[in-house]
Order: C-alpha cells, then structure tokens, then sequence
C-alpha cells in the first residue's frame, strides 16, 4: 500500500469512528434507556427535539404513545415499552403523563421518574382532582358528548404553547389526541416516586396546570427540582433545558 492510500484509509476510518461516537457521550454508568410518555392532547411527535439531544449524546430513547382511553390503559401501554429496554430505565413523563409515570414507574426497570410540567398523584389522587385542588389559568378544556376532553381550538396556543410558533400550534390544536374522563379520574394506587428518586420541572407560565400546584406536588414528593420559563409545552419551547434535567436523572449516583 503506498503511504497515500495508507493516509486515505486512516482518514476513512478516523471518519468513521468520529460518526460513530456521539458529540457529547453519556458518561461511563449512565443510565442510557429513556422512555417519554407525553400528556393529554398532544401525541409523541412533541417530544422530537428532547429525541434529537439524547440521541446525539448517546442515549437509546423510546417513545410510549398512550391511548388515554382510562389510567390503567395507559400504564399498560408504558410498561409494554419498558419491558422492550435492554436495561435500567429513566422514565419521564410530561402533564398528564405524570400521572402515567406514577403508575408505571413501579416497574423494576425504572430507576428515577422526571415530571415535566406534569401531574405527580399521592395515592387516591387523579390528575382531574389535582386540577380542581389549584384552578390553572386556561378553562377551556370541555368533554365531548361520549365523555372526552378537548381544548377549545381557538384557546389552544394561549393556554398551552404560549410560547411556540403559530403554524405549530395551530396543528397541534387540529391534531388533538382527546384525553378520556377515565384517564383524567384514574386514581393512583401505589406511587412509584415515594420509592424510586424524582426529578420535576415546573413551567413556570403554565397555564394548563397552575404552577403552583406543581410547586406543590414536587416539594410534597422531594422532588429534585427545576424552574424553566416556559408555558405547559416546556419540552418543546426549551429543549434543551428539558433535556438536561432528564441528563441529570440519568447520571446521578445511586
């Protein structure tokens, strides 16, 4: 081989080990299996740009779609997800998913929960009856006829993604996934954050959740917590901070 083919296949092979290895790796002994689940209203494409950090930084990130027909349905389709890992868990959940993640998070493959913007249930407690303990701003969810829950469509990017461009909003309000009053009472029964560690975001300009509840909820849990200026759609307004705080889940000590 002459002494430029030997420099080209060197190069090719630099290159290739380069594209291989993320820009920012986990850390040795992180937790690398994350599993989102999102809230009402809303599907798992929201969670695109939170997929785009944690790949490139060398997580395996895995997407749960919720059918939000009742809290036992949507427990069961997060846990069909976690059992697919290859290993420990962090879970994480956004608005009503955290009612989800409270449930499911009992999995022996979860190891940390992080709540973004979400609700974060005691026993007997539902992700409607912790609305009605502290009113958010936003009264323009309504039931439909055979008992689901909507936004009205033209209130939709004031009181849940302030801070997001029209066009997007303007979809997401079409594109509704509509939350069942089963899921919305679903008491939790055995809340996996009084045994397992939790990590919280409050959105600090939440107008679907009234961020004082979130307050609430993560100091009554000991949650460790973050503040982020940001409306409900705090995983798609601030990316990045969102991610961080699920980074910082997955590479504390234990």
């Amino acid at each position: 081989m002459t002494k430029l083919s030997l420099l080209l296949a060197n190069a090719v092979s630099f290159a290739a080990l380069a594209a291989a290895v993320p820009a920012n790796a986990a850390p040795a002994g992180a937790i690398r299996n994350i599993v989102l689940v999102h809230g009402a209203f809303v599907d798992g494409s929201g969670w695109k740009a939170i997929d785009d950090i944690l790949t490139a930084d060398g997580y395996n990130v895995s997407v749960v779609q919720p059918p939000e027909t009742s809290l036992d349905d949507d427990i069961a389709a997060t846990n069909r997800i976690i059992d697919r890992q290859d290993g420990p868990v962090i879970l994480v959940g956004h608005s009503y998913g955290g009612a989800i993640i409270t449930g499911a998070g009992n999995n022996a493959r979860v190891k940390a929960l992080v709540y973004v913007a979400a609700f974060q249930p005691d026993v007997g407690e539902s992700a409607r009856s912790l609305g009605l303990k502290m009113p958010p701003a936003s009264n323009a969810v309504a039931p439909s006829p055979d008992g689901f829950l909507f936004i009205d469509p033209a209130k939709f990017s004031d009181d849940f993604a302030a801070d997001l461009p029209a066009a997007v909003t303007d979809l997401m309000a079409k594109s509704q996934v509509p939350m069942s009053l089963k899921s919305a009472t679903g008491p939790a029964t055995s809340p996996a954050w009084k045994v397992k560690p939790s990590y919280a975001i409050v959105a600090t300009k939440d107008r679907s959740i009234n961020p004082d509840l979130e307050r609430f909820m993560y100091k009554r849990s000991g949650s460790i917590t973050t503040e982020i200026v940001s409306s409900h759609a705090v995983y798609m307004s601030q990316p990045r901070a969102v991610a961080a705080v699920i980074e910082q889940a997955a590479n504390a000590r234990r």
